[in-house]
């Protein structure tokens, strides 16, 4: 997992990274958020979801401690990171401004 998620951050297109967990009940709330979030950004964004419990390396990595937690990434290099829930409009609002 971690060489195709270097590949994947690698990219010239912004990518958010959702670690999430299936028992977690705000992942699950933020689940539709980010759906709206990829229709209004088209291609201008890749959303890519992580279950936490299945790549514990990984989120020990970039220490994850609390999910949700939303990374943004572009090139490789972590532009912006938050944990919990947002709204739609404060999510697309931090996106554009790293276009």
């Amino acid at each position: 997992m971690k060489s195709s998620f270097n590949k994947i951050i690698d990219s010239e297109t912004l990518v958010l990274i959702d670690f999430h967990a299936d028992w977690c009940g705000p992942c699950k709330m933020l689940a539709p958020i980010l759906k709206q979030v990829k229709e209004e950004m088209g291609d201008s964004l890749k959303i890519i979801k992580i279950d936490v419990d299945k790549n514990q390396p990984l989120a020990n990595t970039y220490q994850v401690r609390g999910v949700p937690t939303m990374m943004l990434f572009k090139k490789g290099k972590q532009l912006w990171r938050q944990s919990g829930v947002l709204q739609k409009n404060d999510i697309v609002n931090i996106v554009r401004q790293h276009i």
